[in-house]
């Protein structure tokens, strides 16, 4: 059951998580969200999804998370897990079927620090349509985001591997995706040139069912970023 619904200071919490479900609070179009989305369909979690109005959060949802993020997660029991790595690694621990991440130590961490290494590239998501946007020289930034996804295309070479974690799809691949898929509506598809392993991946990546069945049209996600870039986010658009 998904409840498609921005709530708004004022309005009143949702009931208690169903007995054998779990609730996400998320926003549509949040990347980090997109994570724990992407970990849910993939391993078939029963949930429900509220999602919030991040320009005007509900003083209920601050009592939950004080951070005020999304994604954020609450069990039947009333946990609440929050930071989208933690609420992904909690879902894969708990949810055993279909396992994410590897059960040997070493792959789990190289993992983890691939995740840590990546964290340093999503910046460039927001800084370059940002400088853009304000008319600011943008080729420095271009020119590192590059570098990065070179990088990242040294890793597929070494790996010999389809995926990151190996030839079927793997939590890091869920990580990362998010970011992958706003190529396009951040006009950056141009920084994989270069990267023949990386756009294959990106490739293999949009054939997956999980990923095709939590992806927007590129001409909604386009829509939504112009209302989030003109500081009026519209999150309600498409319904």
């Amino acid at each position: 059951m998904i409840a498609m619904c921005f709530l708004l200071p004022g309005s009143s919490a949702p009931g208690l998580v169903a007995k054998g479900q779990i609730r996400l609070y998320s926003m549509r179009f949040c990347p980090f969200a997109h994570r724990t989305r992407l970990v849910l369909h993939a391993k078939g979690i029963k949930h429900d999804t509220v999602n919030i109005n991040l320009k005007d959060k509900p003083e209920w949802f601050l009592k939950k998370n004080p951070l005020g993020l999304v994604p954020t997660l609450e069990t039947s029991s009333g946990q609440v897990i929050y930071e989208s790595p933690i609420t992904c690694d909690y879902l894969d621990e708990v949810y055993t079927d279909k396992k994410l991440l590897p059960a040997d130590p070493f792959q789990k961490a190289q993992q983890k620090m691939m995740l840590e290494n990546f964290s340093k590239v999503t910046p460039y998501f927001y800084k370059i349509p940002m400088g853009k946007k304000n008319g600011e020289d943008i080729s420095v930034l271009e020119g590192e985001l590059k570098e990065k996804f070179v990088k990242l295309n040294e890793d597929l070479v070494n790996k010999k591997s389809k995926f990151f974690g190996g030839n079927a799809i793997t939590m890091i691949d869920y990580m990362m995706w998010p970011w992958f898929e706003r190529l396009e509506i951040f006009e950056l598809k141009h920084c994989l040139d270069g990267t023949p392993e990386l756009k294959k991946w990106t490739e293999h990546m949009s054939e997956d069912q999980t990923v095709k069945a939590t992806m927007f049209p590129t001409e909604t996600y386009k829509a939504f970023y112009k209302t989030y870039a003109d500081g009026k986010p519209n999150y309600d658009y498409g319904l």
